[in-house]
């Protein structure tokens, strides 16, 4: 049995509402359960300067934690000088994974930045954020496409992601903290809406697992992005 009494290939309740801040170019909020991330999507007329001239498009990330976004107050990184490990990590993910899903020809010389805080976390924040994050990219390309500055669509599928891992001896969908905590492996499965794969971060925490776990993982997975990139499409229709 669960904790949240859910069933082994169920997903928390997911919530996207669009439009929740006033003056980003596109903007969400996402909820899976307990856990809330705000993604907005911002603009600008530029690229960094290692493809300055290519004719191409950047989609990149930043990722934070709001400090009592968990249990116990956690110190502002910017109080403390610098990102942590943790932060680089999630927010470069997140650019690689909206990434592979735009067309940067199409897009043109620009650049989109996703901002992904977290609000409230209950595990899986980067895959909410990845998620969340390519609802807000969706809009404000929608905007870009309505005001005739790009041609052709360049997102060319939905992309979303989703945790997986193995809980008290059982493959589970999309853990929560208390599965999180206690998984004896553990998994950020990240894929289109069309099912192919853009990235798979597994490890065991505890306990090794076999190839045919990793395939009941992955069945999982597909599953769950399946569901969240129909609601994705939902949100911006």
């Amino acid at each position: 049995m669960r904790p949240s009494n859910r069933e082994l290939n169920e997903m928390r309740s997911v919530s996207i509402e669009t439009g929740f801040t006033k003056h980003a170019e596109g903007s969400c909020l996402i909820k899976m359960g307990e856990t809330h991330v705000l993604c907005t999507a911002s603009l600008e007329p530029r690229v960094p300067s290692f493809i300055k001239g290519s004719g191409l498009g950047w989609v990149t990330a930043e990722y934070g934690m709001l400090p009592r976004a968990t249990n116990t107050r956690m110190r502002r990184e910017a109080a403390a000088g610098k990102q942590g490990g943790r932060t680089v990590e999630i927010q470069r993910l997140i650019g690689r994974a909206l990434r592979a899903g735009v067309d940067r020809v199409a897009l043109g010389e620009r650049q989109i930045t996703i901002d992904c805080d977290v609000l409230q976390a209950d595990g899986g924040t980067r895959c909410a954020a990845i998620t969340g994050g390519w609802v807000a990219l969706r809009l404000a390309v929608n905007k870009l496409m309505k005001a005739g500055e790009v041609k052709i669509d360049p997102l060319m599928d939905p992309v979303s992601a989703i945790s997986c891992g193995i809980y008290a001896g059982q493959p589970v969908l999309d853990l929560d903290y208390p599965e999180d905590s206690e998984a004896g492996v553990d998994g950020n499965f990240v894929m289109t809406g069309s099912g192919k794969l853009i990235e798979v971060q597994m490890s065991a925490e505890g306990s090794v697992f076999s190839r045919d776990q990793m395939n009941q993982l992955m069945d999982l997975a597909e599953k769950g992005t399946q569901e969240l990139a129909a609601l994705q499409k939902a949100a911006c229709a």
